[in-house]
């Protein structure tokens, strides 16, 4: 085990040539980051984890309440063991072939069979108020984060001079508002990847596991190797169109479309200019040459890079379904659908095809 952690903790992978860890020590005068301060992040986790419980419980459900969520009555289908066991075992849609089959063996009739299944999944779907307060918890963090991060970091010159924000690297020293921004970033990242497999689940749910993971890395990985500075842009960058996109989900959810519509708008221009212009000019070429006219690239350098390359490859799968929705926005003049919808689509979208069927 000694050995294991001797090796992976080789100055090499994690410092530019010609540093050592003796020289990112902490002093009475000067602070630097050090890996053993990320474990704080545990205890910041499990206090976002209760907050979200707790708005959810008190500010969520009321105010969805309040602002006139409606949830559509869902009807529950009557006991039926075989038609249970198939939807147990398959819970998709089933084929024509199937349904003849569990139609005779049930006694009913196809359009009964596929009534009943589209039924049943509906009891498992979630409701408009889980959403509504998934939306809301991230909408006020992204929010609160975004000021929070402006506000400390908008006084730094190396935030606006990308040239900046190398100088003196890696010896940089690291000031405490920062710290605490930064471990607060990476605790609610640590809760987003603990409550995915719990949250509404999207057809994006592999990537957004995918995203999750690689922001952890990015930001616990810069943390260790001082790449601060570059962290902190990058976390208030995505913050941006981030607010927008859970502010629009909130009033989707609530029906208000007009007001949705301007949302999803302002969020599909925030994104695609900051994820698609921003991202690659200020981030990627930055880190790709600017860090290298000061230090000499190292396993650091790569590894961050590539981590960076996985996030903005995301950011264009994702730009490919927003460019999607502003095309079905332009056409029917509203933005029906969330851009990452459900993993097994709406329960509108079933009831539609119900109505077109008869």
């Amino acid at each position: 085990m000694a050995q294991l952690t001797q090796w992976l903790w080789r100055q090499e992978y994690w410092l530019p040539p010609g540093i050592t860890w003796a020289d990112m020590q902490e002093t009475e005068d000067v602070r630097y980051p050090q890996p053993q301060h990320l474990l704080l992040g545990l205890p910041i986790t499990l206090l976002l984890l209760v907050l979200r419980f707790f708005f959810k419980r008190n500010i969520s459900v009321p105010l969805s309440k309040k602002l006139g969520l409606r949830e559509k009555l869902r009807q529950k289908p009557s006991p039926n063991p075989i038609l249970e066991a198939f939807y147990t075992k398959r819970r998709r849609s089933p084929q024509k072939e199937e349904v003849t089959s569990l139609a005779q063996q049930c006694d009913l009739q196809p359009r009964q069979v596929e009534r009943w299944l589209r039924s049943r999944r509906n009891q498992d779907r979630p409701s408009l108020t889980k959403k509504f307060c998934e939306a809301s918890w991230r909408a006020t963090y992204c929010i609160t984060s975004f000021c929070m991060g402006l506000a400390i970091l908008h006084d730094k010159p190396w935030f606006w001079d990308d040239r900046e924000c190398w100088v003196g690297y890696p010896q940089q020293p690291l000031q405490p508002s920062i710290s605490g921004y930064y471990l607060t970033q990476f605790s609610f990242c640590c809760s987003l990847v603990i409550l995915l497999p719990f949250d509404v689940k999207r057809m994006d749910f592999h990537e957004q596991m995918v995203h999750h993971v690689a922001t952890l890395l990015l930001i616990s990985f810069s943390y260790c190797v001082n790449y601060i500075r570059m962290g902190s842009r990058i976390m208030i960058l995505h913050d941006i169109s981030d607010c927008f996109l859970e502010a629009a989900k909130m009033f989707h959810y609530l029906k208000w479309q007009k007001t949705c519509d301007a949302l999803f708008v302002t969020f599909s221009a925030v994104f695609l200019f900051t994820r698609l212009v921003i991202f690659p000019y200020k981030i990627l070429y930055n880190t790709y040459y600017y860090s290298m006219e000061l230090c000499q690239p190292f396993f650091g350098y790569y590894f961050f890079n590539t981590l960076l390359m996985v996030l903005q490859l995301l950011h264009v799968f994702w730009s490919c379904l927003i460019i999607r929705m502003v095309y079905r926005f332009l056409i029917h003049g509203t933005a029906e659908k969330d851009v990452r919808s459900d993993s097994e689509g709406s329960e509108d979208d079933e009831d539609e095809a119900d109505r077109k069927a008869e």
